[in-house]
Order: C-alpha cells, then structure tokens, then sequence
C-alpha cells in the first residue's frame, strides 16, 4: 500500500510539472513567428474583410491577445526591445536601424537565454533587423539570397527611378517560393525535418518579411480581394484639435516610385495600396500555414508553444497616415498569438499587454529561471486564470511616450528634463477612433495630471536620460 501511494505521488508531481500535451521526456519547444508590419488586421482579430485561414485556425487552438502593443513602432528598435525584455528608453531602442548588441549588449536576450538552458536555436528570415546582430545566440542564422526589397529581378519586374526603391505594389504570377516568404516557409520546413531527429530541444525563430512595403504578392492572393470593396478608414482625417506633432508624412512609403513627394495620397492610390497590404496579409499566411501544417505532420505540435506575432502595428489611411512611426493606436497595437498544448484552447483576451512581457512569460512555459534584467511581467496568469495584475503597457516613438491603461490612451511629447510640450488624451470607450483629443479639455485636467504622474512612476528613471 505504500508503494502504491509513492507511485500515485510521482504521477501526479509528473502531471503538475509537465501538462497534459507537453511531453514528459523533454522542455518544449519554442516555434517563434514574426511578420513585418503586420497588424491585427486578420480575421482572428474581427478583420471580417480579411482572408488568413491559416492564422486563424493557430488562434483557434491559442490565446489571442486582443490588447496587446508594442513597445516601439518600428522595427529594429521593436525587435531589439522584445528579445532583449528591456524597455525602450531616451538613449536606447530609437530607429529602425537599432543593434540590441549595441544599445544593450550586456544584457542576455530571449534567444541566448534558451540557448544556454541547452536549446538549439536558429534564426530564419528577419528576426533582428541586422542579420549579425547579436549573431551568438544563434547555432544557426539564415536569410534569403537577394534584394532586400523583394522584387523579382530576374523578370524585370522592379522600375527603381530616381534612386528611389520602385514601385510600391507588385502583382506577379508566380509561385509562392518567387518571394523571399516562399523561401522562409521553406526553411522553416526543412529545419524541423533536421530538428524532429533530435533529442534537444528547439528554439526556432521564422521572420517573415510581409506585409512589409512593397507590397509584392503573387496574382492569386491579389484575386482574393476586389478593389471596388476596398473602403478608406473611417479615421481618414487630421482633426485639429490633435497636436501636429502626432502626425508625419510617412517619408518610408515616399521612397517608392509612383508615390507623390509632398501631400496626400489621392483616394485611387490609397485604396491600391491597402488591396496591396490585404494580398500580402494572405499570402504570408498561407506560408505560415505550410510551416504548421508540418510541425503537425511530424507530430511535434503536442510538444511545442507557438508564439507568433507582428513587430508594431501600420497605418493604412487612419489620420490619414501611412506606415508606423506615431504613437496612435493603429501603430501600437500588434497582433500576439500563442498557443500552449494542453493550456490553450481559443480563447481570446482584453488584458493588455506589452511585448517585453514575452521574453519571461516564455521562460516561464518551458520552466527556465528568468533574468534579473527584465522589465516586463509574465502573462501566464492569463493563459492559467484569465487574469492578471498588471494593467498597462508604455510605448515610446522619439520624444513620445503614451500609457495604455484600462481605456485610456495618454501620450506626451517631453524635453531631455522631462517637461512636456505637447499631450494628447483619446478614451476609447467613446472614441476608438482617436479624432478627439482630450488633453486640453478642463474636465480632463485631473485626469491628466494622475496618469502624467503614473506615466513617470511606471517608465522609472530613464524617462529623464537623454
């Protein structure tokens, strides 16, 4: 009888260390997906316009994180922040161009972390924005062969006038692989085939590259859209009584051919480019399908925690901006996707969430000690109870930083002594699309003064460096 109540006690210590879906004999493995430019703009997300299948069924089996933001809205200082777990501040994490192994190269990112605790990491596609950055957490880094941009050379396809990067649409029929995400779909496959023969497990990171500009697709993910249902947002307007400073002239999409120099985009233009978004929304998705469709072939689904995600979100017309680079909503707010087996089962989530939560939540689910360095919080809670204690993300785009708490959005411009210059306050239960600005109002002023305070509190002292 003794025996037998050892016996049951080993069972159940084995159940409540590795969950049902996770097998037993080894940590689980990490597939990490990352999709340029990519905003919530899927189906999963209520996009009803939007045809992502295969997104779609991952959220089916996930916990989709329907407030979750980035920490800074663009790219390479996005990734640098999110696999480093540290948050943006006045000296670090800025532009496109960030190095994480120059801003903060003392600090051990997410890859390097789970290397050490003896996974095998690679580095598919567009992780870092630098391919060598940070190059030692990584057994192994790839990337496509080719222009940066994607275009499809050998076919003449690329009109590049004035030095400028050609045109910002491109509709070709050719195979999904022509484009550099065929290519990444394709490694990704082959490396799990390598990956399913070995006993360590892995940490494998895809980065694909739409539906970052230029929005090229091949034909059929263009067919699935017709141009004629294309509407402008609702949103496409500059309201006065929104500081000017929150608005740009999207100088990224200007550097394509056919694009005006100065101005706004006339409504033909406008409406041909987020039908180019659309067909390159499906047309990554259906590479990321190839990649689950064989992660469950081989049978390495039960055992592996998906976690895909879009490094900020993308202005398509709201306030009549286009790309990133602001502090509205539209920029901030980002797609977050993960899938536990045995823990999640489709359910999406309002609690908000910020992107330096994932380095420890992920260190949590494959139960690795966390980093002293950390800034963020694990969100496991929400995956476990559907709650969790904090309550607010920060973002920072140059001088800007906006607090996201419960409805609330507060952004204020400030010094290098931390003085602001300009605020902006939207409350989304009456506002979502962010035409009224609050922060003037005198009914507000209260308000605004605790969430300032709040902002300083939370942010901590590198609100202040310059």
């Amino acid at each position: 009888m003794k025996a037998k109540h050892v016996l049951m006690g080993l069972i159940l210590y084995s159940l409540l260390i590795c969950p049902p879906g996770f097998a037993q004999s080894k940590k689980p493995n990490i597939l990490f997906i990352a999709v340029d430019d990519l905003r919530p703009e899927l189906k999963c997300f209520g996009a009803s316009q939007i045809k992502s299948p295969n997104i779609d069924k991952l959220a089916a089996e996930s916990l989709v994180f329907n407030r979750a933001y980035c920490n800074v809205p663009t790219c390479g200082a996005s990734r640098a922040s999110l696999l480093s777990g540290a948050r943006p501040s006045r000296q670090r994490f800025i532009t496109y161009s960030t190095r994480k192994d120059i801003d903060l190269p003392e600090v051990v990112s997410l890859p390097m972390h789970f290397k050490k605790n003896g996974y095998r990491t690679i580095s598919n596609g567009k992780i870092y924005h630098h391919v060598d950055d940070d190059n030692k957490a990584w057994h192994e880094i790839w990337r496509p062969k080719g222009n940066g941009l994607d275009y499809q050379l050998e076919k003449n396809l690329q009109i590049v006038i004035e030095g400028k990067r050609g045109l910002a649409c491109e509709s070709a029929n050719v195979d999904d692989k022509a484009y550099f995400d065929g290519k990444i779909a394709n490694k990704g496959i082959t490396d799990l085939n390598k990956l399913n023969n070995s006993k360590q497990p892995f940490f494998l990171a895809l980065g694909f590259k739409k539906p970052h500009l230029p929005f090229n697709a091949p034909q059929k993910y263009w067919d699935m859209y017709k141009r004629e249902n294309i509407a402008l947002p609702k949103s496409y307007i500059q309201p006065e009584s929104t500081p000017k400073k929150a608005f740009h002239k999207y100088g990224e999409l200007r550097n394509y051919s056919g694009i005006p120099k100065n101005g706004h985009l006339n409504h033909e233009l406008a409406k041909e480019l987020i039908h180019g978004y659309y067909a390159c929304v499906s047309y990554v998705d259906a590479q990321i399908g190839k990649v689950l469709n064989e992660l469950k072939r081989l049978g390495l689904a039960n055992n592996t925690i998906v976690v895909l995600w879009g490094d900020h979100g993308w202005n398509l017309g709201e306030h009549m901006l286009w790309c990133k680079h602001s502090t509205f909503e539209t920029s901030l707010h980002s797609p977050l996707i993960v899938k536990v087996p045995g823990k999640t089962k489709g359910i999406s989530t309002k609690v908000i969430t910020e992107y330096i939560d994932i380095y420890p939540s992920l260190c949590d689910l494959a139960g690795i000690e966390k980093p002293s360095h950390l800034d963020g919080e694990s969100f496991v809670s929400v995956i476990e109870t559907g709650k969790r204690e904090k309550n607010y993300a920060i973002s920072k785009f140059k001088d800007a930083v906006t607090l996201i708490k419960d409805d609330l959005f507060y952004t204020e411009w400030t010094d290098n002594k931390g003085k602001a210059y300009a605020r902006m306050l939207f409350d989304h239960s009456i506002d979502p699309l962010e035409l009224n600005n609050l922060a003037e109002k005198e009914l507000y002023k209260s308000i605004i003064t605790k969430l300032a305070r709040e902002l300083r509190q939370k942010w901590g002292a590198d609100f202040l460096k310059n």
